[in-house]
């Protein structure tokens, strides 16, 4: 593919399908709400560039999970929370995303806010109220975290279809790979399956292509988190090709976790070769320090991407979304009209 094409990427209307709730947070609003509720951060989370991390061993990922679980403790008021998804919303809008699928994990919050329910609803209702302030849709996925009790996993499973077609969209597993393998989450994930919310389960990041297959044959996965390493097995890469499904890959944190030395060697080309659906995520930018649009310009930078493979790129964020008919069906419009633009 060539690099042909310079059309503003910001201009390119797009979904976004794999952002975590406290991982979108503003790394101002960070230092805003830390400060207000007297919460000593630590100094990878007061400097404004993303923190060294990796997740090379169980060591290093406990860091990166210590730094997420800090900045998610300055969420203390039902208007901090509403807050960061009205600012999220914001950032989707200016990086020309038009829906939005938020994953967050409401045990981390449920003590702080009332219980997961409570919590839960409070979310959908910020979600709503910022999507009528900024244009842009919001689908909540409930993700269960794979390295506690599969029961809890079932429990979350449930409050997420007690929410079904009230703004949760789909179910998805996060966390250390390493721990909590996908078969022993299948239960939950036949709860949601039942009532028709999206599988998106992590896989295929800290473990290779096995961790890939397992989400599709245990989970029933329709869209796989990161999914980057099916490249390591080609009867993977093959059945993601015939069944469709779509990873969600996250460049700048593959780099950042270590999982792969540059941009230059996460392997989208790879993916795309294979007849394998992509969309481009950000993942957590708090950490991460690369919004969406970012994901883009990294693909067409360091993998020469040109503007219609761009274009391609964003249609399948959206076909591969919960967005509803009308919302899809002018995303994909605008796709189209922004191909027809002059580069200049």
């Amino acid at each position: 593919m060539t690099s042909e094409g310079r059309r503003d990427l910001r201009r390119l209307p797009k979904a976004h399908l794999h952002l975590h709730f406290t991982g979108a947070m503003r790394h101002g609003t960070l230092l805003d709400l830390a400060a207000r509720h007297a919460i000593r951060l630590p100094d990878a989370l007061l400097d404004p560039r993303p923190p060294r991390l990796s997740a090379a061993d169980e060591r290093g990922w406990f860091r990166f999970q210590r730094l997420y679980d800090i900045a998610r403790s300055v969420l203390r008021h039902p208007d901090d929370v509403r807050r960061l998804v009205h600012e999220v919303a914001e950032d989707e809008a200016a990086d020309g995303s038009g829906w939005l699928e938020i994953q967050i994990d409401p045990s981390g919050y449920a003590a702080r806010f009332g219980g997961l329910t409570a919590f839960l609803e409070l979310v959908l209702a910020a979600t709503e109220a910022a999507s009528r302030a900024t244009g842009v849709g919001v689908g909540v996925v409930i993700g269960a975290n794979r390295t506690r009790h599969p029961l809890d996993a079932r429990t979350l499973a449930r409050l997420a279809v007690a929410h079904a077609g009230r703004g949760v969209v789909g179910f998805g597993l996060a966390n250390d790979e390493r721990r909590g393998p996908p078969r022993d989450f299948d239960r939950a994930f036949r709860i949601a399956a039942r009532a028709d919310l999206l599988c998106v389960p992590h896989g295929g990041e800290l473990l290779g292509a096995d961790s890939v297959r397992d989400c599709v044959d245990a989970l029933g996965a329709h869209r796989v988190g990161h999914g980057v390493r099916a490249v390591e097995d080609p009867q993977v890469l093959e059945l993601l090709a015939a069944r469709g499904i779509t990873c969600e890959v996250c460049p700048t944190s593959n780099v950042a976790l270590g999982v792969y030395p540059d941009l230059a060697a996460v392997p989208l080309a790879q993916l795309l070769a294979a007849g394998v659906p992509v969309a481009l995520g950000a993942d957590d930018p708090l950490l991460f320090g690369a919004r969406l649009t970012w994901q883009y310009a990294a693909a067409r930078r360091h993998h020469g991407l040109d503007d219609a493979a761009l274009a391609e790129l964003a249609r399948t964020s959206v076909r591969a979304s919960r967005a509803p008919s009308d919302v899809r069906a002018r995303l994909l419009a605008g796709i189209d009209a922004w191909l027809e633009l002059n580069p200049g």
